[in-house]
């Protein structure tokens, strides 16, 4: 029973500490700037990018795309601008790209 609860609760720390780790990687990026979790800024909230991709096969690489590349069309006429290495590493843009997917969990 003891270590039932142990195991649950380091599961839990970890997803914790996945989902603060990826919303840490956005706000180092400054991501931030123009999106937000659960509201549209600038840009669509996490989770509406979430729920326009859900179940869509290649949908990670294309968001490495057009986050490494900038675009427009997709959510209006405002441009997402592109963001090189030098704001946010390829791990890190993965990272932060399936947190996203996942739901933007907090």
């Amino acid at each position: 029973m003891i270590r039932t609860m142990v195991v649950g609760a380091v599961l839990m720390a970890s997803m914790s500490a996945s989902a603060m780790a990826s919303m840490e990687i956005v706000k180092k990026a400054r991501c931030v700037a123009c999106h937000a979790v659960d509201k549209k800024m600038v840009g669509p909230a996490y989770r509406e990018v979430a729920a326009k991709y859900e179940g869509q096969a290649g949908a990670a690489s294309a968001l490495f795309d057009k986050v490494r590349h900038g675009g427009s069309g997709v959510w209006g006429a405002i441009p997402m601008t592109p963001n090189d290495e030098s704001r946010i590493s390829d791990d890190n843009l993965k990272a932060a790209i399936e947190w996203i997917l996942s739901g933007a969990k907090d």
